[in-house]
């Protein structure tokens, strides 16, 4: 994990920040051009049709599994209480937590998860540091489960390509293999490494338990399975779950790197090209759409009201803080005058 250890900044040289640029660029205008090319035939009321027809029951389950991924996430914030030993209890840690993951889904990475975590975090107290601590165990405990399930997905082959594809399906394969090895390092050297501390551009490194980093494997794990079983439950019954949970991980991954909020017309996009060949691109919409109401907007609304809940409080605090530092400077200068 990594911890402020120095003012110094790191400077990044001319021709990366550019690459950087030029690939944003790039997805940004790909992803528009393809999205537009897959859904030039879409009939759309047939969309509408599909979404009307999922009943109260699947709904409520789709609520449900949605519960249950924010509470696998916001849970990722109690391991970050584990490792920094700071005092906040759960009942602090976790709405807070959830109310970062449902910004951070919809606004964006850097709202959500580090603009948003900060504020909220120094309001209960903790230091800078404690928090970049938290918010990168965090990280590494999303993108860990994230290995091992694409790993094992796409080793495995489990990711059917449509027939003019298939080349893309060895290097896929090649890919799973790697993320496999690199999860695989990274829990080698939480139980092997006698060096547990290291420095990287100005940022101190401090490896985690072994034990820690089996439960933020399977938290993560468990959080990626469970946003790829929801749309699994808006789509027809003859799909196959494993070539689900590999295209959601193929797409976040193309949502990451266009740095589009909320991966808008990524998830789409992927989803539309790789499973048009088994399903029909009304029903692939339908659950989409589904998906985003379900897991992005409807956790969104909540958040809004609890993060509000939580300004509140954070206010008081300080209220209460502030008289308290004023009755106890008077105490003071009362003390000084009877002395």
């Amino acid at each position: 994990m990594r911890t402020p250890a120095t003012d110094k900044t790191h400077t990044r040289k001319p021709w990366q920040y550019w690459l950087k640029r030029g690939v944003t660029l790039f997805f940004f205008i790909l992803i528009p051009v393809l999205l537009f090319w897959l859904l030039r035939n879409v009939d759309w009321p047939t969309v509408v049709a599909t979404l009307r027809s999922y009943s109260p029951l699947t709904l409520l389950a789709g609520v449900g599994i949605t519960a249950a991924s924010f509470m696998v996430f916001s849970s990722y914030d109690l391991l970050g209480k584990a490792y920094t030993g700071h005092k906040l209890p759960a009942k602090h840690v976790l709405p807070l937590a959830f109310v970062c993951y449902a910004f951070n889904l919809n606004l964006g990475a850097w709202v959500g998860g580090v603009v948003l975590r900060y504020r909220l975090y120094s309001q209960l107290g903790l230091g800078v540091g404690t928090v970049t601590r938290i918010l990168s165990l965090s990280l590494i405990t999303n993108w860990l489960g994230y290995m091992l399930l694409a790993g094992t997905v796409f080793s495995l082959r489990l990711v059917p390509f449509p027939v003019n594809w298939q080349i893309g399906t060895m290097g896929l394969q090649l890919i799973g293999f790697g993320l496999l090895a690199a999860a695989s390092v990274y829990l080698a050297a939480c139980r092997f490494s006698k060096r547990r501390a290291w420095k990287w551009r100005h940022h101190e490194i401090i490896l985690p338990t072994l034990r820690l980093a089996l439960i933020q494997t399977l938290l993560g794990a468990v959080n990626w399975s469970l946003m790829a079983a929801l749309i699994y439950l808006l789509l027809p019954e003859d799909v196959f779950y494993p070539n689900i949970l590999g295209i959601l991980l193929i797409s976040s991954i193309a949502g990451a790197v266009t740095h589009i909020p909320a991966g808008l017309g990524v998830l789409e996009a992927v989803f539309i090209a790789l499973l048009q060949h088994q399903v029909p691109t009304t029903d692939i919409l339908a659950a989409l759409i589904g998906y985003r109401a379900i897991y992005f907007l409807l956790p969104l609304a909540v958040a809004c009201i609890v993060y509000l809940r939580l300004e509140r409080k954070a206010k008081k605090r300080q209220h209460v803080d502030s008289k308290a530092e004023i009755t106890n400077s008077e105490d003071r200068e009362r003390a000084k005058k009877n002395s």
